[in-house]
């Protein structure tokens, strides 16, 4: 039974994120629920259906993939809806998916070890060379520019500020990449970023260096 409502969920989840552009396609989920499964098993605690089903679903409600956050959270809550599952695991998923976003740092602490393994997941695809990826890709489809020296890195936003506030893809890595190594829950995920971690840095020293051309 779990192993077809994984299927369905699967199928629901391309249909809907399938060939997304801006790096929250059904490869990230996909690698998000690959990293979740490896870090629950790797650390020995949180129930696998709960934390798959989580990240399989957890970018649907997105409010910057969805026209508003309430279009978003009725299209979770109707799939969810047509699951046979008791009520008691249908809200473990959705608190988990509603509580797992960045959204610039404002989001209440998850209060589950599912939920710490998923938003551990996530985090982990939000950097090293996917990371650096998407997040040009997620600039270029907002229409930011790459990098603008006379824009000053953004401490302390509102989700509104973070959404919507001048910003370009090199100071994303200031708002969020960055600081993500260290808001990470799991010993095994902090193994995993600590490489992909090194590599940002690295990759924006070489960037500076060829921004003003003659490097």
């Amino acid at each position: 039974m779990k192993e077809k409502m994984i299927k369905r969920t699967e199928e629901f989840v391309k249909q809907v994120m399938g060939r997304d552009s801006t790096g929250h396609d059904w490869h990230h989920i996909d690698r998000v629920r690959r990293n979740a499964l490896y870090i629950s098993n790797k650390e020995q605690f949180g129930d696998p259906f709960i934390i798959e089903m989580a990240a399989l679903l957890h970018d649907i409600p997105d409010d910057k993939l969805n026209n508003s956050q309430e279009e978003g959270r009725y299209k979770l809550i109707s799939f969810m809806k047509e699951l046979d599952l008791p009520l008691q695991v249908k809200e473990h998923i959705l608190e988990i998916i509603f509580s797992i976003s960045f959204k610039g740092g404002n989001n209440p602490k998850v209060i589950s070890s599912e939920a710490e393994i998923v938003q551990d997941a996530d985090r982990l695809d939000a950097i090293g060379a996917i990371g650096i990826a998407r997040a040009f890709a997620y600039g270029g489809k907002k229409g930011q520019p790459i990098f603008d020296p006379g824009l000053s890195v953004r401490e302390n936003m509102t989700v509104e500020e973070y959404r919507n506030g001048e910003s370009s893809s090199i100071h994303h890595f200031y708002e969020k990449l960055l600081k993500i190594k260290d808001s990470l829950h799991t010993l095994t995920a902090k193994e995993m970023a600590r490489e992909r971690h090194q590599f940002m840095e690295a990759f924006l020293t070489q960037f500076y260096s060829e921004w003003n051309g003659q490097a």
